[in-house]
């Protein structure tokens, strides 16, 4: 089964990327920040586009979701590719891979929906890496899994573009979005883009989704008590009922800080409690 790549133009020099924010212009046989989209000079196109690396059954507050369908399992995806490059990731070896080396196995959408129906579930994530690059499979599959009864869900950094956010938002049921920092420029520092995941989480509250965020707070980028205080204050202005997971680090990939202290946790849940009515801490055994 093929899937055409969207959300990209010709233009001088090359072919102009519009999945993410990055917009990347990608030359005749390069590829994007994400390493996995690319243009060889006549087609735009991603290797890993229903093909996957991952498949799990997980329970649903892995993800994490506490406040969607709590106690049911999941049908969990992951493919390849990242378009953020965060120094502390815990799954890089396929969130940033050399594509070559990562065992992507094709999954078609009618396959995907027995699939879930044989397990006698009734909702898919994808996850694991960034599921949005697997947007145009998304869009494929969620019509059909919509009719079996089977709900979509995203586990993503948040940084799609708003033409691509708005195309698959009606085809949504739930999303768990990864508020890395609340300091702009640490954001930019990761590849990412503190105003693109503020404006994407909101819009999918304004559309009805169901929303949790995550911070996870990791020493010397995202344990600022005056940063985590003002994210508590703009999830607060969306609303004070959206869940936000605060959740330990331990290192992991190129970062080697020691893991996040206990009490610090405790300390953020102690703010984020004052203006939010649903506040949980994770990775705290």
């Amino acid at each position: 089964m093929t899937y055409t790549a969207r959300w990209w133009r010709r233009e001088e020099g090359g072919a102009r990327c519009g999945l993410c924010f990055h917009r990347c212009l990608i030359p005749a046989g390069g590829v994007g920040y994400c390493k996995v989209r690319g243009w060889d000079g006549d087609v735009f196109s991603s290797p890993c586009l229903g093909r996957f690396s991952s498949c799990a059954l997980d329970p649903i507050e892995k993800k994490p979701l506490y406040h969607w369908r709590p106690g049911s399992y999941i049908f969990s995806l992951g493919s390849a590719g990242c378009n953020m490059r965060c120094p502390f990731c815990q799954n890089h070896g396929i969130a940033q891979p050399d594509t070559q080396r990562v065992s992507l196995m094709p999954l078609s959408p009618p396959d995907l929906a027995r699939s879930v129906k044989r397990e006698g579930l009734s909702s898919v994530a994808y996850t694991y890496n960034e599921p949005t690059l697997q947007a145009e499979y998304v869009l494929q599959a969620a019509p059909l899994l919509r009719e079996a009864g089977i709900a979509s869900v995203l586990v993503t950094n948040g940084m799609l573009s708003a033409e691509a956010r708005d195309e698959l938002t009606p085809w949504i049921d739930a999303v768990n979005v990864d508020v890395k920092t609340f300091d702009p420029v640490k954001y930019a520092a990761l590849g990412g883009s503190l105003d693109v995941v503020k404006e994407n989480a909101a819009g999918w509250v304004r559309a009805g989704v169901h929303v949790e965020l995550t911070n996870l707070v990791v020493p010397g980028i995202s344990d600022s008590r005056e940063d985590f205080a003002r994210m508590v204050d703009w999830i607060a202005e969306i609303s004070p009922q959206v869940p936000l997971h605060i959740s330990r680090y331990f290192p992991a990939h190129k970062y080697s800080a020691p893991p996040t202290s206990v009490a610090l946790l405790k300390e953020f849940a102690t703010i984020a409690g004052r203006k939010l009515t649903k506040v949980h801490l994770g990775n705290v055994f």
